[in-house]
């Protein structure tokens, strides 16, 4: 596809710009001024919009395609959503406008804790958190709070190995040392291993649920216990409730602080660099803790309350990324309480059908029934010369997205599948047989994998070339 500079020609324009008279020239800066003309393209207007349309319709994205992402729940987002949040009563308004004028805007944010806080059993929460790592992060910083503030701040947090990736990341940047819990032979919690590591310098447990493999963490009570006498605190990173919401509540079953990936489970776009949104819920005993500013309500008024003294101070600018806080209520108040568990329990029943389709042809490390999403492993097609990457350049040439690869890293060439709740039996069909018949290449012609993708804009890139380069630009910079 040619570069927007390749179709300019002089003369060509899709604009009119009235030209500076002197008295506006004068109140220019000299020293601002160009002294030559930006080297612009010369598109006229139906060329331009042609030329980003086409680009749009390279890029692979939800509206376009499958897109079984483990772990981040690419499901397609109803466009109900981004009408509420194109309103120009909420696009026109500024966070620095008095308080009585937004009053809806801090309505809906309100109501939105509250939701979240129902879904989970948590007590309260904080919308301000900008993504799912800074929410791992707040909820982390608010446990070291609570421990410094009761004389005692600890050292480490202890992360399962089947753990998100940001969760030893986010316990590193809130001043602790994250100390990893090995998985059992089901893929689940070493409750042994656990109780080895349990003492009185332990301020917390980070747990996914379901974890990276997408099984369920079914000792969890007892694990809480565990932790609840060894005086630490449970964390939930909530990435995964797409499996569970409606069903099980997080607060319910021991967990003391917990964040929410808006943007995965209650439908916003994500990927592509956009906002995400990774509120945090806490139980009451943690609440003198949680960001300011909170929001606080009396006699039908809304406004922000900064008289926290415990808090751990602000964590973003200004009050979260609001315009996807109100795509996740939309979608919360347009499904209710009883397709909320509908939503969960599809995602459930699609991921245990595409396992069975597919867990006869390629390895299944760990056979628990999953949840929301399943991890397969690429391994035995290495006797071919095949990799779990060329696996995923392969099924790129089918008009689908690539699973997630080599992630959790407890599996060996992993490929971590999470079809979500919104797509058809045919369109898992259809995904299954794609994996089927790059299986049959594999063993025959194995060729065709590893120069993949063959049908793509952009085929098959020299990784490392990639880091090569990337590795000299850092040492540069």
């Amino acid at each position: 596809m040619e570069l927007i500079y390749e179709i300019s020609k002089p003369g060509r324009v899709g604009y009119t710009v009235k030209k500076f008279d002197r008295e506006t020239e004068i109140k220019i800066p000299q020293k601002m001024l160009r002294k030559t003309e930006p080297d612009l393209p010369e598109v006229p207007e139906n060329e331009v919009v042609r030329h980003f349309v086409k680009l749009s319709t390279l890029n692979h994205h939800v509206d376009k395609g499958f897109y079984p992402l483990g772990s981040c729940t690419m499901k397609y987002n109803p466009k109900v959503n981004e009408y509420t949040s194109g309103l120009s009563g909420f696009t026109h308004i500024h966070p620095f406008q008095p308080e009585y004028t937004v009053q809806g805007a801090l309505k809906l944010m309100k109501e939105l804790e509250d939701l979240l806080a129902e879904i989970s059993g948590m007590d309260y929460v904080s919308l301000q958190p900008a993504a799912g790592a800074h929410g791992e992060y707040t909820g982390i910083k608010i446990i070291r709070k609570y421990h410094e503030t009761n004389g005692d701040p600890r050292k480490f947090i202890l992360v399962p190995d089947s753990a998100h990736g940001t969760n030893p990341a986010s316990t590193t940047l809130s001043g602790y040392q994250a100390i990893t819990i090995k998985s059992g032979p089901d893929g689940r919690i070493d409750i042994e291993d656990l109780k080895k590591h349990l003492n009185e310098d332990v301020a917390g447990f980070m747990v996914t649920n379901p974890n990276t493999l997408g099984i369920f963490e079914n000792r969890i009570r007892e694990i809480a216990d565990l932790v609840h006498r060894a005086g630490a605190l449970i964390y939930m990173d909530g990435a995964n409730l797409n499996a569970f919401m409606g069903h099980i509540r997080p607060g319910d079953i021991g967990c003391d602080v917990m964040h929410f990936n808006l943007h995965k489970t209650f439908s916003t776009p994500h990927g592509g660099g956009g906002p995400g949104s990774g509120p945090v819920g806490v139980k009451k005993s943690l609440e003198p803790y949680l960001p300011i500013p909170r929001i606080v309500e009396k006699d039908g008024k809304y406004r922000f309350d900064y008289d926290k003294p415990l808090s751990i101070g602000k964590i973003h600018s200004f009050y979260g990324n609001f315009l996807v806080l109100i795509r996740a209520y939309t979608y919360i108040r347009m499904l209710g309480k009883e397709h909320l568990k509908k939503v969960s329990e599809n995602a459930v029943i699609n991921a245990n059908y595409l396992r069975e389709k597919l867990m006869y042809h390629y390895e299944l490390p760990y056979t628990s029934t999953c949840m929301h999403e399943f991890v397969l492993s690429g391994k035995t097609f290495k006797k071919y010369g095949v990799r779990t990457l060329d696996i995923a350049k392969r099924i790129l040439d089918f008009g689908m997205h690539a699973p997630t690869v080599y992630f959790p890293l407890i599996v060996s060439e992993a490929l971590m599948i999470e079809p979500t709740e919104t797509e058809t039996k045919e369109t898992l069909d259809k995904f299954a047989e794609v994996m089927l018949k790059i299986k049959e290449e594999a063993e025959t012609n194995p060729d065709i994998l590893k120069t993949a993708p063959h049908t793509t804009p952009v085929k098959r890139l020299d990784d490392t070339l990639a880091a090569k380069l990337a590795k000299v630009r850092y040492s540069k910079a």
